[in-house]
């Protein structure tokens, strides 16, 4: 095997990292949909996928300041993350960094989206430097998972 088959080239661009983006139109208007997104209250009733309940959730909805949600699977298993608000414009834009205790260095962000359309809502999700493949399958169902219940939760 020669050197150059043995590592890249050194002039070769990195691997980019996984993403995944999901749209929902929901009936609710922008103001609504983001206060379910950064009132502790509200998050605890429709986040996480259809087979977790929320057993706790904490927002500091500003920019540095901190989230932690912890869901619990129909198992029992347990789920914690932390993120760090980075960008914060009410009723239109959250971004957010996003990280599980039990991979802390695995850190992702995520960028959730509110338009106004038709009344409604237009919310853009995109969830980006997902640490692989298998990281990309498990987020898109537990975040389609979770926009369903947000659906159902703002009517």
């Amino acid at each position: 095997m020669s050197s150059a088959e043995k590592k890249p080239a050194e002039d070769a661009a990195p691997s980019a990292k996984p993403a995944l983006m999901l749209r929902r139109k929901l009936k609710a208007p922008p103001a609504r949909v983001y206060e379910a997104w950064t009132d502790a209250a509200q998050l605890m009733q429709w986040f996480g996928p259809e087979n977790v309940t929320m057993a706790e959730a904490d927002c500091e909805v500003r920019v540095g300041g901190h989230f932690h949600v912890v869901m619990i699977e129909n198992t029992g298993d347990r789920h914690e993350v932390n993120g760090v608000y980075k960008e914060v414009v009410r009723h239109e834009k959250l971004v957010f960094s996003w990280s599980w205790i039990s991979t802390p260095e695995r850190v992702s962000q995520v960028t959730v989206r509110f338009k106004e359309e038709d009344g409604g809502t237009l919310l853009t999700l995109i969830h980006e430097q997902l640490h692989d493949e298998a990281a990309k399958t498990g987020h898109t169902h537990g975040w389609t998972g979770s926009l369903d219940k947000l659906e159902k939760f703002v009517g």
